[in-house]
């Protein structure tokens, strides 16, 4: 796993960090911007494993907008997989559990002759 420091770290600096862990999984982080629907997730991810995430990177400091909130709340109403991680330890923290994950599904998918 990438190591880095979070001391007075911008969100650019959390967002490209976040950007390496996932291709460092073999995974794609896609920036997206929507013009006509404001409040969208800066990052949209997908895994290896054929999971899809909608991220919102921000600082430590940083708060969602009114838009935001709302987006992450019909996320989680569409059972969709939505994070908002504001720091370097999220972005390790949520690396380390689709890793974990994905130990866990090729774990339980093998058998023993």
């Amino acid at each position: 796993m990438i190591r880095a420091t979070n001391i007075f770290m911008l969100e650019k600096e959390i967002e490209s960090y976040f950007v390496k862990s996932v291709k460092a999984m073999g995974g794609l982080a896609y920036k997206f911007n929507s013009l006509s629907n404001r409040g969208v997730s800066d990052r949209i991810v997908v895994l290896p494993n054929g999971e899809a995430w909608f991220i919102e990177l921000k600082t430590e400091r940083g708060r969602l907008s009114a838009l935001q909130k709302i987006f992450a709340n019909d996320m989680r109403r569409l059972n969709q997989n939505y994070a908002c991680l504001n720091s370097i330890e999220a972005v390790d923290r949520w690396t380390y559990d689709r890793i974990s994950m994905k130990r866990q599904i090729f774990s339980s998918h093998t058998t023993e002759p």
